[in-house]
């Protein structure tokens, strides 16, 4: 794996796909810049070794050149994050943008403007990387973000480098990360997937069952899990169709020796919102018009005994609908669990938008080992798939 270890960036112009898709209010001001601030060990190690930046990045869905979408908005906090002094340019082809990569000194930093105002950057087109490449000596990806997509400045634009390219710290990070749980785990190893929808999370499961020791099922997909074997489950999400699925899955399960792990009790309501009233019900004896929205104290007392046992922890969607106070409480114990293991020598991962969503909400991003940045990309890492930006990288 090459990483930014393997280069001296001295008198050269790195040409770094970082992912600045963050979140702008009315007023165009960063609501999040955690993206930005995941990218600065990458920005800093080149400019310290006397080198220079070129920063590529999409933001949102733009149709054509949309102005709200335009990275001139960003360009304010990349330089109060990384306290150097950054250059706008804006467009990320042509004259005028080769002149302006040409004219960048060492230690300086230039962005580009938003790479998805070409169509040609979503289709994966061949010139249009090609004109990227002529903007730096070295390609870096640190976008795990997008490392999903073969997109022109993600996977086709490594061609151009066959032999100067490498990941930025980020994405190296996130590859080990999952690595860790994938591969190199210490045992014993749990995967805790909550969420609404077993169809959503299918190919994960099927592809972790021989990875991981333990697997605790939470949140909205564990009521087809109970419905399939009889369970009463009253109002709550439950997908009809996948039961035979859920039963499979636990076939499987229990043929590799993997411990399966549902809730067995939830805070059960009349209605779905915050004010809803509200009971403790057992998991498989909820009544007719009530709901389960979140794990009640007795799964969250056994979800506390696995979490505390397992040296590799893999957290991904809450265990209940944590956007509602009254039915947070699940979600926050088991963040809890998992940052007593991690100070206790546990390696814990968290990612999708969801978990990690309820993480920084509630106060456990500093409690375990790494957040993942990437989404998609996260999901599609844990189903078995080869990013194609990160095979890009390794060719």
């Amino acid at each position: 794996m090459k990483t930014l270890n393997d280069f001296n960036f001295k008198d050269k112009k790195a040409l770094i796909r970082v992912d600045f898709n963050v979140p702008l209010d009315a007023d165009f001001k960063i609501t999040d810049a955690t993206r930005i601030k995941a990218a600065k060990p990458t920005i800093i190690k080149i400019l310290e070794d006397g080198g220079s930046c070129v920063l590529m990045s999409h933001l949102g869905r733009p149709k054509g050149v949309q102005e709200e979408f335009s990275l001139k908005h960003i360009v304010d906090e990349v330089e109060n994050v990384v306290g150097v002094e950054t250059k706008f340019v804006n467009n990320c082809v042509g004259e005028e943008v080769e002149a302006a990569a040409a004219n960048l000194k060492p230690g300086e930093i230039l962005i580009l403007e938003n790479l998805r105002f070409h169509d040609e950057e979503t289709a994966g087109d061949r010139d249009f990387a090609e004109q990227l490449s002529k903007l730096g000596d070295i390609y870096v990806n640190d976008a795990f973000g997008t490392a999903h997509r073969a997109h022109a400045s993600t996977t086709i634009v490594a061609e151009f480098f066959p032999d100067n390219k490498c990941f930025g710290f980020l994405l190296e990070q996130e590859i080990k990360s999952i690595d860790k749980v994938m591969k190199t785990g210490e045992k014993p190893v749990l995967a805790i997937l909550g969420g609404a929808k077993v169809s959503s999370k299918i190919t994960i499961i099927e592809n972790i069952l021989d990875k991981v020791d333990h697997l605790i099922i939470g949140g909205g997909m564990s009521f087809t899990f109970i419905k399939a074997q009889g369970g009463k489950v009253g109002d709550s999400i439950c997908e009809d169709d996948k039961m035979e699925l859920a039963l499979d899955i636990l076939k499987q399960a229990e043929a590799k020796n993997v411990k399966v792990h549902i809730p067995v009790d939830v805070i059960a309501a009349d209605d779905f919102n915050n004010n809803a009233n509200t009971q403790v019900v057992d998991i498989k004896e909820i009544p007719d018009g009530w709901q389960g929205l979140d794990a009640g104290p007795k799964s969250r007392e056994n979800f506390n005994v696995v979490v505390k046992q397992c040296k590799t922890i893999l957290w991904n969607g809450p265990l209940g609908v944590f956007e509602m106070e009254n039915f947070a409480a699940g979600t926050i114990a088991l963040g809890n669990s998992i940052a007593e293991a991690t100070k206790n020598g546990a390696f814990s991962l968290v990612g999708g938008g969801d978990s990690v969503a309820a993480v920084k909400e509630f106060g456990f991003e500093h409690k375990v080992s790494y957040v993942s940045t990437g989404g998609g990309a996260m999901l599609e890492s844990l189903e078995g798939i080869t990013l194609p930006g990160i095979a890009a990288i390794q060719k």
